[in-house]
C-alpha cells in the first residue's frame, strides 16, 4: 500500500548488494505484487487445490481456508507478465489462463522504462553498479547490528573499499546506533530509495520506512 515503491526498492537493493549473483524473478523489476484471489475458481497451482480440496473435506470454510492461504499461494508468481496497462496487460490478446492483476493499470513495463524514479529504474542501476564496483562481485560480509528487529545491515569490503548497506525491512521508523559512525560520516551514497536518506555520524542514525542506503568509502582496515 503506502510503501510499496519503496519496500520494493529496499529489497531489491537489500538482496543485490549480497554476495553471489542476483537472480531476478519476472515481473519483481517492477514491484509487482500479488494477486488479490478473491475465488477458488481463480487458483490453477495443483499443490493450492489438493490443499484447499483437503480442507474442504475436513469441513473447513472455504473463504477462510483462501485467506489463509493467498499470501502463499504459487499462483501469485505466475500471474501475466505487466507490460502495459492495456488489454490483459499487454501479454497477450486472447484471454490469458491466469487471471491479470488489476493494478496493472498502474504497475507496468511501459510506465516504468522512462521513469528515473521507479523500481525498473532501481534494478537497472544495481546491475550496472555490479559492473561498476568489484566489492559487490567480490567483497566479503561481515553483518551489522545482527541483532536489531528492524534494521538489515551488511558491510562489503574488497580492496580498500568498503560498502555500507542500511535497510529498514519495517513500515516503521527506526533508530540505531552505529558502530563506527564517525567513519562512515563523509561516505558518498551510492544509492538510495529516498531523496534524502539518512545522514550518518555522530548520535543516532534515523531510518525512514523502508528506508534503503549504501554508502561507499575508500580505506584500509589496517588504518581503521
Amino acid at each position: 500500500g503506502e510503501h510499496r515503491t519503496r519496500s520494493a526498492k529496499a529489497l531489491a537493493i537489500l538482496l543485490h548488494l549480497h554476495r553471489g549473483t542476483p537472480y531476478i524473478y519476472q515481473g519483481q523489476e517492477l514491484g509487482m505484487a500479488n494477486y488479490p484471489f478473491s475465488s477458488p475458481a481463480e487458483l490453477r497451482d495443483i499443490h493450492s487445490l489438493n490443499h484447499l480440496r483437503d480442507a474442504l473435506d475436513e469441513g473447513r470454510n472455504a473463504a477462510e481456508v483462501l485467506e489463509s492461504m493467498r499470501s502463499g499461494v504459487r499462483d501469485n508468481a505466475r500471474t501475466p507478465m505487466q507490460w502495459t496497462g492495456g488489454l490483459h496487460a499487454g501479454f497477450s490478446e486472447a484471454q490469458p489462463w491466469m487471471p491479470v492483476n488489476p493494478d496493472h493499470v498502474s504497475v507496468n513495463a511501459a510506465a516504468q522504462r522512462s521513469d528515473p524514479s521507479s523500481v525498473f529504474a532501481t534494478y537497472r542501476r544495481l546491475i550496472a553498479l555490479r559492473h561498476e564496483l568489484p566489492v559487490i562481485a567480490h567483497g566479503d560480509f561481515t553483518m551489522v547490528l545482527p541483532d536489531h528487529e528492524q534494521v538489515y545491515g551488511f558491510t562489503r569490503y574488497y580492496q580498500d573499499e568498503e560498502l555500507l548497506v542500511l535497510v529498514n525491512v519495517s513500515g516503521a521508523r527506526a533508530v540505531i546506533d552505529l558502530p563506527q559512525a564517525g567513519f562512515w560520516e563523509r561516505s558518498e551514497v551510492v544509492i538510495a530509495n529516498i531523496d534524502q536518506p539518512a545522514v550518518l555520524g555522530a548520535g543516532p542514525v534515523r531510518l525512514e520506512p523502508w528506508e534503503a542506503q549504501v554508502r561507499r568509502q575508500e580505506t584500509s582496515r589496517s588504518q581503521r
